[in-house]
């Protein structure tokens, strides 16, 4: 028999009634691990750190703004998706970081190479 692997999540919603509805959504879920419960937003981040969830279930306060948790998680943890939901409205969205893979044509000299290098080293995303 082949075991899949549990989809690990903490969920972090306010107010407990979401929680509890985000714990009813995924009982019984055989690939489904419920890692932690955050009811204080104060403390998500110690929570990711200690929990390394695939994926955070988070409130959606404004639904025409990203929750400011999502910034520090998906720089931090780009591996976690997250799932935030709106309680006041019928809306959910999910957010997710990507590697996005950029090139540029360098001149191709021992300058062009040097040049490239140094404005990679000073922050700058190519030549």
């Amino acid at each position: 028999m082949v075991m899949t692997k549990s989809i690990r999540i903490l969920v972090a919603n306010h107010p407990k009634l979401m929680r509890e509805a985000v714990f009813a959504a995924f009982a019984g879920q055989p690939d489904v691990e419920i890692v932690g419960e955050v009811s204080d937003e104060a403390e998500i981040r110690n929570r990711v750190e200690q929990t390394s969830p695939d994926l955070l279930v988070v409130t959606l306060e404004d639904s025409e703004k990203r929750p400011a948790i999502c910034d520090w998680v998906l720089k931090v943890h780009p591996e976690v998706r997250i799932i935030a939901i709106s309680s006041t409205k019928n809306r959910s969205v999910c957010y997710w970081a990507t590697l996005q893979i950029q090139s540029k044509s360098i001149e191709p000299s021992e300058s062009g190479m040097l040049v490239a290098v140094r404005s990679m080293a000073a922050g700058k995303n190519g030549p």
